[in-house]
């Protein structure tokens, strides 16, 4: 309950000991149909997820093809569910009776519907799971928990970060620390849910690359993009959400590894090293001790 979610220590145990867990399906084997190997799930925590393209999209390869299979993490089911209406890594589920049904009868391979009753059960269940009793009493009251000023010098400069104008505060801003602010790099309106963190771009761990055609209003030319996973895209078909992915809270981040959409980074310096890449050309630099007191404020939260 620490995790909210699953990790590849958690996974491993539990092969272990039962490889016929609910967790090992056929659907998120390696190849998605037989279940004979689970590499990737036990290596990465990466379930499969299956996600029509949009109407302007194909596949350069495979024309024919309607969806993409796509390589994610589980995001955490702490503080979210009670505290944030964005579902899912892309947004794109409409509720969390949605979502739970999608995953009854995707990954949890169900055969047969879940009744109305159950899947409001699990909804107001999950709306009960916070982190702390600070977001707990947030939930309740709607009052924020104060962010936490540091205690050494060095969980302060970490904290100086994370101010609007900080290189961290510009992207992780509001209550949650899951919003742009008033400024950022890429020049998204204030109080945006969905950025993009490069990480499809760097592609650490090495996803399959889909190479997708799209047609861009408004004279409707092809254009060739490629991406392990273009995000909030193949929800909404927009140029705009290419690479794009929901930003998730930050509160309890020491206890949700591991990070990112795809579960590439495995710790938190391996997100800051991520980061110390990702924004240098946009001329943000940040040192070793930069990274290190970064860290140190955020394990406060």
């Amino acid at each position: 309950m620490d995790t909210g979610t699953i990790n590849p220590a958690q996974l491993q145990a539990l092969y272990q000991q039962d490889p016929n867990a609910p967790m090992f399906r056929a659907i998120d084997s390696d190849d998605g149909t037989t279940g004979s190997r689970y590499q990737r799930l036990l290596k990465h925590a990466t379930v499969l997820v299956s996600i029509p393209l949009p109407s302007n999209t194909w596949l350069l390869l495979t024309p024919e093809a309607t969806q993409l299979t796509l390589r994610r993490g589980t995001p955490s089911t702490l503080d979210t569910p009670a505290l944030d209406p964005v579902l899912m890594q892309d947004g794109r589920a409409p509720s969390l009776t949605a979502q739970a049904h999608d995953a009854i009868l995707k990954h949890a391979e169900a055969t047969r519907e879940p009744t109305a009753q159950q899947l409001a059960s699990i909804a107001s269940f999950e709306q009960t799971l916070f982190s702390s009793q600070a977001l707990k009493d947030y939930a309740r009251t709607g009052v924020a928990p104060a962010l936490p000023e540091g205690n050494t010098e060095s969980e302060k400069r970490g904290r100086a970060f994370f101010r609007p104008e900080g290189a961290c505060g510009q992207c992780h801003s509001g209550p949650l620390l899951n919003e742009t602010g008033p400024r950022n790099i890429l020049r998204q309106p204030q109080g945006s849910r969905f950025s993009n963190a490069f990480v499809s771009e760097i592609n650490f761990i090495a996803n399959p690359v889909y190479t997708l055609v799209v047609q861009r209003p408004p004279l409707w030319l092809p254009e060739l993009r490629l991406s392990p996973d273009p995000g909030r895209f193949l929800i909404t078909g927009r140029m705009e959400d290419f690479n794009h992915f929901k930003m998730g809270s930050l509160w309890n981040i020491k206890n949700t590894a591991p990070y990112f959409h795809d579960n590439s980074a495995k710790t938190l310096e391996d997100v800051l090293t991520h980061y110390t890449f990702a924004l240098a050309p946009g001329g943000i630099l940040l040192t070793p001790r930069d990274s290190h007191d970064i860290i140190a404020w955020m394990k406060l939260l």
